[in-house]
């Protein structure tokens, strides 16, 4: 069976309280009044139902924390006390100490449970416990049923033990618990935000091809023979100009294309999120306790 701190099984436990917080509780002797540690934490069972007080009992045994079954506690809230009944010093020193990080495992519990069954304190006079007066007398066949279990030693396994079968230890018995709540369960709405994905956003490089047209000039030359008007007319000796060789000289040019590459801004993308509101409705089954009340022919008043 698992056990649970109160805290780490329910994180708004105090509501439960009314406010109140156990943790902190002064916890005393039942018959001596004396006060012998204080109320270091809870452990429930998967149902929530309390199972164990830890109890440190620094005002009595330095240094050392012990379990105090629920059924062998009465809480007083209006003294903020929790009465721990038929716990002696003897059994204290007999528990095994409890190690909050290690699990709590049913060989562990069997230890503390095998201390509080030699445990006889429902044999004491009521009166002579020092508790407060109870409204509903003692049975003493109860009384005998109950001391005959506490001394028996059961044979249980972990597989067949339940909480149930020591109501003596684990049941918020009607002497020692007189207050009764009701409960009810509500929903409580919340929000997860969770990755359902990512985009990413890349570049890549296509290539295609450009053709663009340049306008060249390339120069020849151009040899133009036309026979003059005065041709036929005698000349002197001194205009005629016999001569070998070169003449003249024209430079010849062309122009080649030139191409080049340049970069520029063709398009500008923006990336941004966007966020889309809506309402998610859930439903689930929720439970409430309602008094059940079995007084046949009796006068009940209900404030």
């Amino acid at each position: 069976m698992v056990l649970y701190k109160l805290e780490d099984f329910e994180p708004d436990y105090r509501n439960s309280f009314e406010g109140k917080d156990i943790k902190g509780l002064g916890v005393y002797t039942e018959r001596t009044d004396e006060k012998i540690g204080t109320v270091h934490d809870a452990l429930v069972d998967e149902k929530g139902n309390f199972r164990y007080l830890v109890v440190d009992l620094g005002f009595w045994i330095f240094g050392k924390k012990v379990l105090l079954p629920i059924g062998r506690s009465r809480i007083d809230y209006n003294t903020d006390r929790v009465y721990a009944l038929g716990l002696t010093r003897e059994q204290a020193e007999e528990l095994p100490e409890f190690n909050e990080r290690l699990t709590t495992d049913y060989n562990y519990e069997e230890q503390v449970r095998g201390v509080y069954r030699g445990s006889d304190y429902r044999t004491t006079p009521l009166e002579a416990s020092g508790s407060v007066e109870s409204p509903t007398p003692v049975d003493s066949t109860e009384v005998e049923r109950r001391t005959s279990t506490a001394r028996t030693t059961p044979t249980y396994t972990p597989d067949t033990y339940s909480y149930e079968h020591e109501p003596d230890l684990f049941d918020l018995n009607e002497r020692d618990h007189q207050t009764l709540r009701l409960y009810q369960e509500r929903l409580i709405a919340s929000k997860n935000r969770r990755k359902v994905g990512e985009v990413a956003v890349g570049k890549h490089v296509e290539t295609e091809t450009a053709r663009v047209s340049v306008p060249v000039e390339r120069e020849h030359v151009v040899i133009e023979r036309v026979t003059p008007e005065n041709a036929g007319r005698a000349v002197s000796p001194r205009e005629a100009n016999f001569r070998e060789g070169e003449v003249a000289r024209m430079e010849i040019h062309e122009e080649t294309p030139e191409v080049r590459k340049e970069a520029f801004v063709r398009e500008q993308v923006n990336i941004k999120k966007v966020v889309e509101q809506d309402t998610v409705e859930t439903q689930d089954t929720v439970r409430r306790e309602e008094l059940d009340i079995n007084a046949p022919n009796l006068p009940i008043e209900e404030r």
